[in-house]
């Protein structure tokens, strides 16, 4: 029961710490039509939803590799990647 409750405290602090990141980003995305959202975390990938221009536009991968990955991935060394979903 304890280390349930202790893995359940530490998922919710690394999904903080990745919100605290998006919300940094999130105006450059806007600024641009689009729109980001923390879908889930599931192990060492963050799942996140792009919306608006994201969708039709031709940088979506730069912006999740280069942009969210990257920034994701140096703040929060317990993140190994970050995918898209629908």
């Amino acid at each position: 029961m304890v280390l349930r409750t202790i893995l359940i405290e530490v998922a919710t602090m690394i999904e903080a710490r990745i919100e605290r990141i998006l919300r940094r980003l999130r105006p450059a995305i806007q600024q641009d039509g689009g729109d980001v959202e923390l879908v889930a975390v599931e192990g060492d990938v963050v799942k996140v939803r792009l919306t608006g221009t994201c969708l039709i536009c031709p940088s979506r991968e730069h912006t999740l590799k280069a942009g969210l990955e990257q920034a994701i991935t140096a703040a929060v060394p317990e993140i190994r990647a970050v995918e898209h979903v629908s």
